[in-house]
């Protein structure tokens, strides 16, 4: 099924702080006239060669972190060769500086930053956890991501996107599996991003809790169900797709193989299952569920059974041929 995918090329030094600098404890030490810079790639670079003076290969487009060992270095400088350092460093037009443990910079340091338009932020966090915080954050920013029309939960583990036409009971079943122990993700714009091969489904802030039930309207889940029926992404392991009982004879009945369906470049098992009165949609989609738990543990119910059964005739082709005609 095509979808629109949307990818992100750069963020700003501005977004990036505006979404992550509480997390990351960031403060700006200098101007932040900067923070129109672009960030390019998701990742962050220790400038240590560069700072020598070795600027070949130089990861110039990544956010650039001073450690105690880079802190320590330019310390060990005269002012004007820090200054030339520091000046042949921001040539590279790098994004932004951040200097880890709130360690102390020189003020030349500062002044050639705000000569060349780059901010510097201080953190007092260790210098490998900024740098693992910061690439989780990137990765994340940098994902590819598309939308889907439906229902997300998650139920014992497993991550389930319930789809169908308007009218076909996904809210209904979604409700039915909170009931069950489930957890709502999202209702109707379920935002889903690849980030390094594993798929995750989210929604909006605002909307999270939220469900549309025809007949009733919105409700919160929260205050109906408690804090543990939400949850805010999980991640998507099965698609389900509610489908009218009239195309019963169109649905695969002993489950030997599974369609899939491509999101974002991974395939994902997706199932067709029938609605009609009296079905109770929510229980065979919690099966489906379990079922996907137990083949990823290795056991498949459907191949076990279609086994005994070539067995079995096996079994009784071979007595039949051994059976003399009078």
């Amino acid at each position: 099924m095509a979808r629109k995918v949307k990818t992100v090329s750069h963020i700003t030094v501005g977004e990036f702080f505006e979404r992550h600098g509480e997390s990351l404890k960031l403060s700006p030490i200098n101007s932040t006239d900067g923070f129109v810079r672009k960030i390019i790639e998701p990742s962050v670079n220790r400038p240590g060669l560069a700072l020598a003076g070795f600027l070949m290969h130089f990861a110039y487009l990544r956010i650039q972190v001073l450690g105690n060992s880079e802190v320590d270095y330019l310390n060990e400088l005269d002012e004007a060769t820090r200054r030339e350092r520091m000046h042949n460093l921001f040539l590279e037009n790098l994004p932004c500086l951040v200097v880890s443990r709130e360690a102390t910079v020189h003020q030349d340091v500062i002044d050639v930053a705000d000569e060349h338009g780059v901010c510097i932020f201080r953190t007092p966090l260790s210098t490998m956890r900024f740098i693992n915080s910061a690439t989780f954050h990137l990765e994340r920013d940098f994902a590819p991501t598309t939308t889907a029309h439906g229902c997300m939960l998650e139920f014992r583990g497993v991550g389930v996107l319930i789809k169908g036409k308007s009218g076909s009971g996904k809210s209904e079943t979604a409700i039915g599996l909170v009931e069950r122990g489930g957890a709502l993700i999202a209702d109707d714009h379920v935002k889903i991003r690849n980030v390094n091969g594993e798929l995750t489904a989210y929604t909006d802030d605002f909307s999270r809790g939220f469900i549309e039930m025809r007949g009733i309207g919105i409700i919160n889940v929260t205050n109906i169900y408690g804090l543990g029926s939400i949850r805010p992404d999980a991640s998507l392991d099965l698609i389900v797709n509610l489908r009218p009982y009239t195309d019963l004879n169109q649905v695969d009945r002993l489950g030997i193989t599974r369609e899939t369906e491509d999101v974002l470049g991974k395939e994902v098992p997706c199932v067709d299952i029938p609605v009609a009165p009296g079905r109770d949609t929510a229980r065979l989609v919690a099966v489906t569920a379990l079922e996907l738990q137990l083949r990823r543990m290795g056991y498949d119910m459907a191949a076990e059974f279609n086994n005994r059964l070539t067995e079995k005739l096996a079994g009784n082709s071979t007595h039949f041929g051994n059976t003399t005609n009078y």
